[in-house]
């Protein structure tokens, strides 16, 4: 773990403004202090923060985005590509630039100091995947300026912004209640899966009612296990009416087992899911969904960043971009079962 400036400081004690005016050459510091205070930073192997030292000088206008890209993500994770497409616009319109770095979140740990003194960005908009207990320890003591996006899965005081997933899960259920379907299962992915969680909360709030026993399935979260777990659903004694899946991939493998099982869409089961893409608008019959736009959100993910360079101390810990609902023939029932 990288040395910061204030364990400099304790070590020497002074003041953190002090120990930045001896990085910095000020004439104000007695020669002694500074001297003594070097001799702390190279025993200890205090690293300056680059960025921090020419800010004053110039600016980058470069924004670092931080994710994993390993090949495939585009089908995996194709919203990551809508943050940044959100991002990089917002940069735009106040002529800042947006650089992409794939990372592991080992590999952010172990070159934090690096990335984080970097003289070529401004700051950075760090994906919530690469951000690990370790890293969030990191970046809570960091000067650099940075966002989260994502809401990272433990207590932390970092700044995040996220979508939220759980009342995206409320939205599903209530439209499900309001077109008379009574019976709702869910489909999710497994129960590590904070958003997959996140959203099961919220459709079990929606419902407002218990579920009954084997109406929530967990597994993978890929096509297979949506077939399979809507195979499982149709032989219980009462199958559901309808299903709610946590993600498109979920859909995609529950309509084919629907399909299969000769169960039509709407009339024998109606079927939600949640974003607008990659399947839900090619599927037969088209599927309703709660769209949660990304888009919007790596703008806002921009906006705080450049707000946090003005204004350092600013902390931001916040849900934004409420999801909506968009009705397609998935679920429209003219009458009940």
């Amino acid at each position: 773990m990288s040395v910061t400036i204030r364990e400099v400081a304790a070590a020497a004690g002074v003041s953190t403004a002090t120990v930045s005016k001896v990085i910095n050459h000020s004439p104000t510091i007695s020669q002694a202090t500074a001297e003594h205070v070097q001799q702390v930073i190279r025993r200890m192997g205090y690293r300056p923060n680059k960025r921090a030292q020419s800010f004053a000088k110039r600016a980058t206008k470069n924004i670092l985005f931080l994710s994993e890209l390993e090949h495939g993500v585009g089908f995996e994770n194709p919203h990551l590509f809508e943050m940044m497409a959100g991002a990089e616009a917002a940069l735009a319109r106040k002529d800042y630039g947006l650089l992409v770095k794939h990372i592991s979140a080992r590999g952010l740990v172990n070159s934090f100091a690096d990335i984080m003194d970097s003289e070529y960005v401004d700051g950075a908009i760090v994906h919530a995947s690469v951000v690990s207990k370790e890293t969030a320890a990191l970046l809570t003591d960091t000067a650099f300026p940075y966002v989260v996006i994502g809401m990272p899965d433990f207590a932390n005081r970092l700044c995040w912004i996220d979508t939220n997933n759980s009342v995206a899960g409320q939205i599903a259920a209530s439209h499900l209640r309001k077109k008379g379907y009574e019976r709702i299962a869910y489909i999710g992915g497994p129960k590590e899966d904070t958003i997959s969680l996140h959203r099961l909360n919220g459709v079990l709030e929606g419902l407002g009612t218990a579920v009954p026993a084997g109406y929530i399935r967990h597994g993978a979260p890929c096509s297979e296990t949506g077939f399979q777990c809507t195979r499982e659903l149709l032989a219980l004694e009462k199958p559901p009416q309808a299903i709610i899946c946590a993600n498109q991939y979920l859909a995609f493998g529950c309509v084919e087992a629907l399909r299969r099982s000769g169960v039509a869409i709407p009339q024998k089961m109606a079927v939600i899911t949640f974003d607008d893409f990659p399947f839900s608008k090619v599927m037969e019959p088209p599927l309703t969904v709660v769209n949660l736009d990304m888009y919007d959100m790596g703008e806002q993910a921009a906006k705080i960043i450049l707000r946090r360079i003005r204004n350092p101390q600013l902390l931001v810990q916040a849900y934004t971009t409420l999801p909506s609902l968009i009705e397609r023939e998935s679920t429209r029932r003219e009458g009940r079962d």
